[in-house]
C-alpha cells in the first residue's frame, strides 16, 4: 500500500514549495505530478517577483521556501522596481531563465529527503467520515494520505481557447484534469470558472532591436534571497525592450474583436482586471493612442523573447498582422501563439487561514485553485498549506500571519474572508500597515518562524538575530540621544549639507531625514562607520520610518481589539436598526466569529461596523 503523512497533487510553484516544506519538516510526502519535466514551469511571463510580489517572494525565502535561491541562481536580469519612491513600495524583480528555473526545482524535488516525485494524474478523492482516506490515480494506485494538498493551477477542466478553436488543456499542448474536477463538484465543492491568458513568443532574430528601446538591469544588482551572498553576488544581466502599439495595431484589432473569444461569448469566465488582453485594452481604454508593451528574454541565450502586455486570444492570422503593425516587430516570426484559458477554481470562503476546508479538515488548497494569479501568490500559499499539513500531522496548533505581519497574512485573509470575484493578484495598496511590511525586514519578521519549523537552518538564523539586534539598538540610541544646536552641532550638519536645527532635536529626526545617505552618517555619528553599507541604510530607512510606523502600531493595537471582539452566537442581524439589506445578508452568509472578520468583508462598511460595534459592546454591558 502507497502511505504518506502528505500528498501534494501538482507540481508547479504552490505544489513544489508545499512538498519541500512538508518534507523537510520531517513529513513522509508524495509530490504527484502530471509531467515531472514541467516541474514548476514558467507558464506565462519568465520573472519572478515585481511590485508587492518581490515582498512576497521575500517573504517565502525568510520562512525557508525555495523561490527566492532558484531565482538567484537562474536569474538573468535583477532589477529594483519604484526605486526612485519610499522603501515600503519598491519591489524586487528578476528576470529567469525558464528552462534552468524549472531544472532546478526539478532536481530540488528529486534530491529531497523524505518527498517522493511520481508522475501520474489523480482522477478521484475518497472521502470518510469527512476526512481525505485515499486519492486514486488513472494508473490505477490507491494512495493513502493524513492530508491532501490540491495545488493544480489552470488544469482543473481546463479549456484553452484561440480564436473560434478551443479544446481542453490544462496549458499549452498538455492534457487537463477534468476527472478530479468531477471528483471535488461531488464532494460538493463549489467551483466557478476564471480566464487567464498569455501572449505570443517571438524569434529573437526576427526583431530590430536597434529601432526599439533597451531596458537593462540595476548596475549593482540585488538578490532576492537573504541567504545569497550580496557582496559577491554578480549575476547575468540580459537586457529586456520597451516598443508599443500604435493606431494600426488598434485598428487591426477592434476591425476583429468580433472573432476574440472574450467577446464572441465563448469565454464565460472572468479574466484578471489587472492583466488584461491586448484586445480588452484596446476595448476598454479607447481613448489610449498606444499602449507600452515589454519584450522579456525566456532564456539566458536570448533566442527567444516574450511580449509583455500583448497576452491575446485572437486567432492565429490576426496576431501575426498585429504583431507586425508593432514598431520593431515588423518581421517578427512567431513560435508559440497567444491563447486565453480557462478553469475550475474553488470558492475561498470554504478555507481556513491555514487553507485547509472548514468540513473536510485534512483537505488543503493553495495556488491559482483559489482564485489567485501569479507564481508568487501560488509559492506562498503553498508553503503555508504545507507548513500547516505538517503542523497538523503532529497535532500543533496552526500557523496563521496576520495582515500586519506579512504580505501573506494579507493575502489569506483576503481570500478566506473576502473570497474573490476576480484573479486575485497582491498589490502594496492591499496591505494596511505595509510601513511594516517593507522586503527587506521580511526576514527579520518571519525568520524566528522558518527557524522553528527547521526550514532555516541555525546560521541564516543567527545572522538575522544579529542583523535585528544591530538595527535595533541603533534605533534606541538614537531614541535616547538629543542633538544640540550647539556650534559644533551645527558646523557639523552645515559640512554634510543637511539644514540647521534651532531646538534640541532627536538624533533619529535627523538620520529620519529624506536627505540622509550613508556618508553623511559616518560623519553624524562616527561609531556606525563600522557598520557595512546595507546595516547603515536599513538603520537610514527604519530611522526614516519610525514615526509613522508608530501611528502604525497604534492602529494595530486597536486592530487587535477589534480582533478580540467576539460577536455573540446567534445574534440577529436584521433586527439591528441601521444595516443595509446589503450588509445583513452578507453578515448571514459568512458568519464572522469577531468583528475584524466583518470589517474584512468586501461590502461592510465603516458605519456597519460602529453599528455592530455599539450593538456587542451595549450586550456585554447588560450581561
Amino acid at each position: 500500500m502507497h502511505k504518506y503523512d502528505i500528498t501534494v497533487v501538482g507540481a508547479g510553484h504552490a505544489g513544489v514549495e508545499a512538498s519541500l516544506a512538508s518534507a523537510r519538516m520531517g513529513k513522509k510526502t508524495m509530490l504527484i505530478t502530471m509531467s515531472i519535466d514541467q516541474i514548476c514551469a514558467t507558464s506565462c511571463n519568465p520573472a519572478i517577483g515585481g511590485l508587492a510580489k518581490g515582498h512576497i517572494v521575500r517573504e517565502i525565502d525568510a520562512l525557508g521556501g525555495e523561490m527566492a535561491k532558484c531565482t538567484d541562481k537562474t536569474g538573468i536580469q535583477f532589477r529594483v522596481l519604484n526605486a526612485s519612491k519610499g522603501a515600503a513600495v519598491q519591489g524586487s524583480r528578476a528576470q529567469i531563465d525558464m528552462d534552468e528555473y524549472k531544472n532546478y526545482m526539478k532536481n530540488i524535488c528529486l534530491n529531497t529527503k523524505n518527498l517522493s516525485v511520481y508522475q501520474d494524474e489523480v482522477v478521484d478523492i475518497v472521502i470518510e467520515n469527512e476526512l481525505v482516506e485515499k486519492i486514486k490515480t488513472k494508473l490505477g494506485l490507491d494512495i493513502y494520505t493524513k492530508q491532501l494538498i490540491l495545488t493544480t493551477g489552470t488544469f482543473l477542466n481546463g479549456e484553452i481557447h484561440i480564436g473560434k478553436n478551443s479544446f481542453p488543456a490544462g496549458r499549452a499542448c498538455e492534457k487537463p484534469s477534468n476527472n478530479l474536477s468531477d471528483s471535488l463538484s461531488k464532494l460538493g465543492l463549489s467551483l466557478r470558472r476564471f480566464k487567464t491568458g498569455t501572449p505570443a513568443r517571438i524569434i529573437a532574430n526576427s526583431i530590430k532591436f536597434d529601432e526599439i528601446e533597451q531596458h537593462g538591469g540595476d548596475k549593482k544588482p540585488s538578490p532576492l534571497s537573504f541567504q545569497t551572498d550580496k557582496q559577491n553576488f554578480n549575476p547575468t544581466q540580459n537586457s529586456c525592450y520597451i516598443t508599443y502599439t500604435n493606431k494600426i495595431t488598434h485598428d487591426i484589432i477592434k476591425e476583429n474583436i468580433a472573432d476574440a473569444p472574450m467577446f464572441s461569448g465563448q469565454i464565460q469566465g472572468i479574466g484578471p482586471r489587472y492583466c488584461p488582453s491586448i484586445e480588452d485594452k484596446v476595448y476598454r481604454f479607447y481613448t489610449r493612442d498606444r499602449h507600452q508593451l515589454f519584450l522579456e528574454p525566456q532564456t539566458k541565450e536570448a533566442n527567444e523573447y516574450y511580449i509583455n502586455g500583448l497576452s491575446t486570444s485572437l486567432p492565429t492570422e490576426i496576431q501575426d498582422k498585429v504583431i507586425k503593425s508593432i514598431k520593431g516587430l515588423e518581421n517578427a516570426v512567431v513560435s508559440r501563439y497567444g491563447y486565453a484559458i480557462e478553469y475550475d477554481f474553488i470558492d475561498t470562503k470554504v478555507l481556513t487561514t491555514k487553507l485547509s476546508h472548514k468540513t473536510i479538515t485534512n483537505l488543503y488548497c493553495a495556488g491559482q485553485i483559489n482564485g489567485t494569479t501569479g507564481y508568487e501568490e501560488a509559492g506562498a500559499q503553498g508553503l503555508i498549506a504545507g507548513i500547516n499539513a505538517s503542523l497538523s500531522c503532529d497535532k500543533k496548533p496552526a500557523f496563521v500571519l496576520r495582515r500586519d505581519e506579512a504580505y501573506i497574512g494579507v493575502l489569506i485573509d483576503d481570500l478566506v474572508t473576502k473570497g474573490t470575484n476576480e484573479p486575485y493578484r497582491m498589490f502594496t495598496s492591499r496591505a494596511e500597515y505595509r510601513l511594516l511590511l517593507r522586503e527587506e525586514t521580511a526576514d527579520i519578521r518571519l525568520g524566528k518562524y522558518g527557524y522553528e519549523f527547521g526550514l532555516i537552518n541555525k546560521t541564516t538564523h543567527n545572522k538575522t538575530k544579529i542583523k535585528n539586534e544591530t538595527i535595533s539598538l541603533a534605533v534606541e540610541n538614537m531614541l535616547s540621544v538629543w542633538f544640540n544646536p550647539s556650534k559644533d552641532n551645527l558646523k557639523l550638519l552645515e559640512y554634510v549639507g543637511e539644514d540647521k536645527i534651532s531646538d534640541k532635536t532627536k538624533l533619529i529626526d535627523i538620520v529620519g531625514r529624506s536627505t540622509m545617505t550613508k556618508e553623511k552618517l559616518d560623519i553624524i555619528v562616527p561609531k556606525y562607520r563600522t557598520l557595512g553599507d546595507y546595516i547603515k541604510n536599513e538603520i537610514i530607512i527604519h530611522a526614516k520610518y519610525y514615526r509613522y510606523i508608530q501611528k502604525q502600531q497604534k492602529q494595530i493595537s486597536k486592530m487587535k481589539n477589534m480582533l478580540n471582539l467576539k460577536i455573540p452566537d446567534g445574534i440577529d442581524y436584521n433586527s439591528l436598526s441601521g444595516l443595509s439589506l446589503e450588509v445583513v445578508e452578507k453578515l448571514n452568509l459568512h458568519k464572522p466569529e469577531n468583528l475584524f472578520q466583518a470589517s474584512q468583508i468586501s461590502g461592510i462598511t465603516p458605519s456597519a461596523v460602529d453599528i455592530l460595534l455599539l450593538n456587542i459592546s451595549k450586550r456585554i454591558r447588560d450581561v
